[in-house]
């Protein structure tokens, strides 16, 4: 058992030592003032967010961008309360910009895959930009997707995601908890995309071309699957030999909210882990698989512990040394994103972090999840 434990960890120490050297091989882009040559068809989705669209639509008004070069594709998801009248309101209040209205035509297990594909159909520009309908985009959005796109071959982007914060208000202990975990989840990002395995990116900041969407990838062979509408894009793209890259810069961030509830908080992480099963990359289904028994390794062997089966000093060892690698990745990411504060809470994190992931991904395994108001099978 102890040999297994000893393999285990050596296998996760070796992910995120990739990683963290993955993280500094990925420079940081700086704009340079590169003329606007690209064009991008913006698309959103959204069902039942009428507190968040007027936030969004205010950031899209700021974009620094030409507004010949850009459209706005609202994706209306069967929502149930005001989203429609106020996207209708944003058309009418801001005529100047190419907003259209589209209502999602259903076609598969995917609500979100059919929004997104919807509105390709209409789209006229050679490049989509995708995000949530819950986030903040910077006023620069645009321009670093162009100047990647003019200073590399990518035919897809990723970018950074923060939370919105909120001044004086205390944050409950599980939005730190969400935080610190989406930290982690953020520098293993940028970590494969620097060590050229790149199989995780959030649809809330992406961008990639539509031809390349619609010849090679699309979500024909994953539509039964509700998720994923961004990570099945990425690993197709990459299978098939385009390039992709990462937007390393704190200015071409995406602010998104915490999740409301702890139950919430589960069902999205539920909904992540469901998909990793259909992931067509060996290094993620791997990646998955590592994380998961050393989580897991962890709570059995503290249990064995407790019984005296084992030596708690061989725990201890195994624990402290994922304390420490854990540690040096995800400060890269809290130092990245102006976020060094949330540190203080890594100690008490990483004690239930094992607990929590071990959950979700049993849960995962063999339950369903809720999400938007709709039940979705695995």
């Amino acid at each position: 058992m102890l040999i297994f434990l000893g393999i285990i960890t050596a296998a996760y120490l070796g992910l995120i030592i990739a990683f963290t050297y993955g993280w500094k091989r990925v420079p940081e882009l700086k704009l340079k003032g590169v003329s606007s040559e690209n064009s991008f068809s913006i698309i959103i989705p959204y069902r039942n967010e009428a507190e968040n669209l007027p936030r969004l639509f205010k950031s899209l008004t700021n974009l620094n961008y030409p507004g010949s070069k850009f459209e706005i594709l609202l994706v209306n998801d069967e929502s149930k309360d005001d989203s429609k009248q106020i996207a209708e309101s944003f058309q009418n209040d801001f005529q100047e910009f190419n907003i259209q209205l589209l209502e999602n035509i259903r076609r598969s297990d995917s609500p979100k895959k059919d929004a997104i594909k919807t509105a390709i159909e209409v789209s006229k520009f050679d490049y989509v930009a995708t995000t949530d309908a819950d986030c903040i985009v910077p006023s620069k959005w645009l321009q670093f997707f162009n100047e990647n796109i003019e200073g590399s071959n990518s035919k897809m982007m990723a970018g950074p995601v923060g939370f919105i914060q909120k001044t004086g208000l205390k944050k409950p202990y599980f939005q730190s908890f969400e935080e610190m975990d989406f930290m982690s989840l953020q520098a293993s990002t940028v970590g494969s995309f620097g060590i050229e395995k790149a199989f995780m990116c959030n649809a809330a900041n992406m961008c990639y071309e539509k031809e390349a969407f619609l010849r090679e990838a699309g979500f024909d062979k994953d539509q039964k699957i509700a998720s994923g509408d961004d990570v099945f894009l990425l690993q197709k793209l990459r299978k098939k030999g385009f390039e992709v890259s990462f937007i390393k810069s704190e200015q071409a961030m995406v602010f998104t909210n915490y999740q409301e509830s702890l139950k919430s908080l589960i069902n999205q992480r539920i909904r992540w882990a469901a998909k990793t099963s259909a992931y067509t990359s060996n290094f993620a289904k791997a990646t998955g698989m590592i994380v998961f028994l050393m989580n897991f390794s962890l709570l059995v062997f503290a249990g064995l512990t407790l019984f005296k089966l084992i030596s708690y000093q061989f725990l201890m060892l195994v624990f402290l040394l994922k304390f420490n690698a854990d540690f040096i990745l995800i400060h890269r990411s809290t130092k990245f994103m102006n976020r060094e504060s949330l540190m203080r809470h890594y100690l008490w994190s990483s004690i239930v972090y094992p607990f929590f992931t071990s959950y979700v991904a049993i849960l995962s395994f063999f339950n369903g999840y809720e999400w938007k108001g709709r039940k979705f099978r695995r």
